[in-house]
């Protein structure tokens, strides 16, 4: 599958940032993404990224952060928001 990082670094720089997985089923995306929290050296991306965002939003001084994230699913041109209330929902 393929993994897209966009503007990563530029973050904590006000820009705005992707990942984008994309592949067929099955073929390890959740996992790169999700990972498991225990062993720690098995969390995937998305709980790495987080961390390093809001540590380095922790370190910053006179400044003010909005993090903002949304998680999409996107499978048989259904769209689906993975943080929303029902995640079975589909969005136009």
């Amino acid at each position: 599958f393929y993994l897209l990082f966009l503007h990563f670094q530029g973050v904590t720089e006000g820009y705005n940032g992707t990942i984008f997985a994309y592949g067929q089923t099955g073929s390890g995306k959740s996992f790169t993404m999700q990972g498991v929290m225990d062993p720690s050296t098995q969390k995937g991306i998305l709980p790495r990224t987080f961390e390093h965002i809001f540590e380095s939003v922790q370190c910053a001084e006179n400044a003010k952060f909005l993090v903002r994230a949304s998680y999409l699913e996107i499978y048989n041109e259904d769209i689906r928001d993975l943080l929303g209330a029902d995640t079975k929902q589909k969005l136009e």
